[in-house]
Parts: C-alpha cells; sequence; structure tokens
C-alpha cells in the first residue's frame, strides 16, 4: 500500500543511515555450553550471538563513532547540522547528554581539517527506554518543520545492553549505535508522522534503571560503569504486546483503516528487537487481533484457531475487546502477568500453521537474519534492523520507491510509537552508502573467561583487537578537590 503524506506536512525523513557495533563476540551455542543452557531454544528463541562495549569504550564513544561515520560516508557537510540527537538509556552523565557527542566529533573532524558541526545546533538526549531514539527521530523531524527548515539533522540511537550473568537476559545482551541523517526531500524515506500512531501507560517495574544500582561501583580496572536493569521478563513480554495493540489502534483510527486488508498491504515491518521471537510474538498478535475485527472470512480464520487451541471463539472475541488493565498485573504477589491468555493459546496454535510464515515471518524477513548477531542494542535495535534490511532489500531489489514500510518502536515503562515510512525515488543510492554489513564485519571472538572479565569489567587478557577509526576513552578523571574537580568524567581521543 502506498501511503499519501499530508500535503500540509512538509515532506522530511531520513537520507543516511550509518552503524558502529563494537568487535567483541559472544556466540551463543558457546554461551549455552558454559551455562548449560539448551542451545536449541536459544537459537530459536534469541538468536546466534551478541556484541560487548570494550574496556576502552562507552556508549559515547559507540554514538560519537557511528556519527563520524554518517558524516563521511554521506559526505555531509557538518556546518548545515542544527539538530544532533542522543537516544538512549545507557548514558552515564546526568546533566550532559549530545553535547559530549558533539564535542568529540567536532575535535576529531578539526584533526581531519574539517569544519564542526554548527556552533548553533540543538544537543538534547531522549530517554524512554528502548523508545528514546524514535522519540529523538520525531523531535528533529519537528525540529526541520519549523526552525530548523532548511538544515540538517543527525540522530544517533546509542546503548549497552547488559545483564547480570545468571539471568534469564543475559543472553539478550548487546551493544551497539546507529546514526540517521533526517533532512527535508529525503533520499532514503518520508517518515509519514502525520499518520503514525502513538500509545504509552506507565506499568511500575516492567523495566528500570534504579540509579541505586551505580552506588559504589569500582571503577578501578576498567572504565565500565555496570547497567543491570531491574526487569521481570513474563511481564515484559505482556507490556510490548498489549502497548503494540494499542499504538496500532491509534493508527488505525486516524487513518480509517480496516486492520485486516491494511496487513495485506505490507510487505515489510521492522520493529522493536530485543531478541528473535519478541517481534514475531507481538506482530502476531495483531494479526490476531485484525482477523477479531475482520470480516467474516477473517472471523472465520480466528475460530479455526481457536477450535484447534481448544478454547471457544466467543471467550477470545470477548478477552481481545476487553481492554485489560495491565498495570493491575505489576504486583509481586501476582501469579498470571498475562493480559491475553486465551489470544496466547492461539497464538501457539497460529505460530504452528502454513499462515504464520506469509503473514508474520516474511514480513518480518529483511535484515532478520543479520539481526540474529546483533543481541539486543536498545535505542538502536529498530534502526539497526532497518539498515540491515535496507541493503537486503537493495541486494534482492525487493522494495519500491513509493512503497509503504511499517516500523513500530517500544520502550519498556511502557510506550510504542507506530511510524509508517514511504520508499524515496533515491532509496536504492542512498542505501548503498548504509555500510552495515561492513560494521558487521569486524569481529573478535570471546572465550569463557575473556567474556566473564569483559562482561564484569575486570581486565582482559588476550584481546587482539587495536581500535581504528573510531573514539575511545583515555582516562577518566580523579580529582576532587575545592579548587578542581573532574570526579568520574571520560575524556576521549579519536584513533585514527
Amino acid at each position: 500500500m502506498s501511503s499519501t503524506v499530508s500535503s500540509t506536512a512538509k515532506n522530511i525523513g531520513i537520507s543516511g543511515l550509518a552503524a558502529y557495533v563494537p568487535p567483541y563476540r559472544v556466540w551463543l551455542e558457546d554461551w549455552c555450553d558454559w551455562t548449560g543452557n539448551q542451545w536449541p531454544k536459544i537459537r530459536e528463541v534469541v538468536g546466534r550471538s551478541f556484541r560487548l562495549r570494550g574496556p576502552e569504550q562507552s556508549v559515547y564513544t559507540l554514538a560519537a563513532t557511528a556519527v563520524m561515520r554518517l558524516i563521511e560516508q554521506y559526505d555531509i557537510d557538518p556546518s548545515q547540522v542544527k539538530f544532533l540527537g542522543l537516544g538512549t538509556e545507557s548514558s552515564t552523565d546526568n546533566s550532559a547528554g549530545a553535547i559530549i557527542i558533539k564535542g568529540m566529533v567536532d575535535r576529531a573532524l578539526a584533526e581531519r581539517g574539517k569544519p564542526p558541526i554548527a556552533r548553533s545546533c540543538e544537543v538534547p538526549e531522549f530517554k524512554h527506554a528502548c523508545l528514546g531514539g524514535v522519540y529523538g527521530m520525531k523531535g528533529a523531524i519537528r525540529h526541520l518543520a519549523l526552525d530548523g527548515a532548511g538544515s540538517k539533522a543527525i540522530v544517533v540511537c546509542a546503548d549497552i545492553a547488559e545483564y547480570a550473568r545468571g539471568s534469564s537476559g543475559e543472553p539478550t545482551q548487546g551493544a551497539g549505535a546507529v546514526a540517521m541523517l533526517l533532512e527535508e526531500n529525503p533520499k532514503l524515506a518520508t517518515v509519514d508522522l502525520v499518520n503514525s500512531g502513538s500509545a504509552s501507560d506507565y506499568r511500575v517495574f516492567d523495566f528500570r534503571k534504579p540509579m541505586l544500582r551505580f552506588c559504589g561501583q569500582d571503577r578501578s580496572e576498567t572504565h565500565q560503569v555496570q547497567d543491570f536493569p531491574v526487569f521481570n521478563g513474563k511481564y515484559s513480554t505482556t507490556c510490548y504486546v498489549d502497548e503494540t495493540l494499542q499504538a496500532l489502534t491509534d493508527m488505525y483510527r486516524k487513518r480509517k483503516l480496516d486492520p485486516r486488508p491494511y496487513f495485506d498491504s505490507l510487505s515489510t515491518v521492522f520493529m522493536h528487537r530485543p531478541y528473535r521471537r519478541m517481534p514475531e510474538t507481538g506482530l502476531a498478535v495483531a494479526y490476531l487481533f485484525a482477523l477479531c475485527q475482520g470480516d467474516a472470512d477473517a472471523r472465520a480464520e480466528l475460530a479455526s484457531y481457536c477450535f484447534e487451541a481448544g478454547v471457544d471463539p466467543a471467550a477470545v472475541t470477548a478477552e481481545m475487546l476487553s481492554e485489560p488493565s495491565v498495570a493491575s498485573l505489576a504486583s509481586p504477589e501476582q501469579h498470571q502477568h498475562e493480559a491475553y491468555p486465551l489470544t496466547m493459546a492461539v497464538l501457539r496454535v497460529f505460530r504452528a500453521s502454513r499462515h504464520f510464515r506469509r503473514e508474520i515471518l516474511d514480513k518480518l524477513a529483511l535484515g532478520s537474519d543479520t539481526m540474529l548477531d546483533l543481541g539486543n542494542l536498545y535505542t538502536a535495535a529498530l534502526p539497526a534492523w532497518m539498515a540491515a534490511g535496507f541493503e537486503q532489500a537493495l541486494e534482492e531489489n525487493s522494495l519500491e520507491a513509493g512503497e509503504e514500510v511499517l516500523t513500530l518502536g517500544y520502550g519498556s515503562g511502557d510506550a510504542a510509537e507506530v511510524i509508517p515510512f514511504v520508499m524515496a525515488d533515491g532509496w536504492r543510492e542512498a542505501c548503498r552508502k548504509i555500510r552495515f554489513a561492513a560494521a558487521m564485519e569486524q569481529a573478535v571472538d570471546l572465550d569463557r573467561e575473556q567474556y566473564e572479565a569483559l562482561h564484569d569489567g575486570r581486565r582482559v587478557h588476550g584481546l587482539s583487537y587495536l581500535p581504528r577509526s573510531e573514539f575511545v576513552i583515555d582516562r577518566v578523571g580523579s580529582a576532587d578537590e575545592r579548587h578542581f574537580s573532574d570526579l568520574g568524567i571520560e575524556y576521549y581521543r579519536y584513533v585514527s
């Protein structure tokens, strides 16, 4: 389905993408051997491998390296950049945000004889779990539509997803950054905010990062600050599914769409991806809800799954129309964290049906194989999937100018954004400069001892990687005197 962008809105969107992925890789099959987990299950639910940040890396070095790559790959005039936004939930400074990235990039540009980013550039940081980058993109588009008209904007999504060893989240770790170039008359895709859908609701302890976790951390051996979240897996899945449904409903109402035919019109969907199974589950439940709201044939298809699952179709329909209070499930006394138990039973049958590949997996196919080797990138997960997917589409010639691609961003806590993208006429040329596959090529495979040391913030022996064309932490300040203090402040350098 082609989307018609409102005539009252400017044609604004993405003209380029560039990524930085740290080289330190853990194969999940090896991890299963180390931890006693079942590789077939991990492969099916999570993926193949994940990346870790290095001992001289932070979210700021990841982000700044991605921005430098974007500027170089798309030959951007830095003086035209009037908005530099950082979307992250891994920042370690409670005051400064994107200005840190600007300072790093400006210094590296000067060393190369290039002009800095505009002095009049805005430098906000956006935080809402994994949705911060999407909010940053929306903020940049609004800037370009108003007081920043005629300029360029860069939004970089960067995160370090780490979990305590032995936790259920450990195999879903990841780290990386993706920078986006936004401007009027975009060369890659128009971002159709007019026809987007939004949703939010407070979910108490879905996924949180209280500052208490940082107290007393020792940084004497490495520069790392550990950022393990407080999370509740089954409840988090419920929140993801419910907020996906709510954001889609908002978009359907805005555009006066019939959900079932709309699903048929889509060939490509990109979603927030904490691990392999989650977007499959979210899109599949949305499809079942679309059947419930469809014509007689659609409802008959839903009923067939219900009968096979041994549940009453009328009861499933009632559950789908009930609008349950997910926040009411946020209690340690609750043994049931599932808002749609009957629907999830039907989902298990649908997943095994012949329709599941056509309606769900095929729509999520572009870039999905590459994402099996990234782990969770939090705010960068969605733009990373888009970058990988667009590169695959270029190879296969599987997207057309004017075609709508649906994106869904999600942030625990809890909010979601459903945003249609419309492929630009020159998207192929812009796509050739992404170089996402090249960003994935540099890899250093870790053994168990190296992984555990790197994960735990200890010195790692035997790493063979030498930084090149990227930022690193040079040192961390320790002075805390009356006349001068830089306690905890990171100092950076660009390694050419």
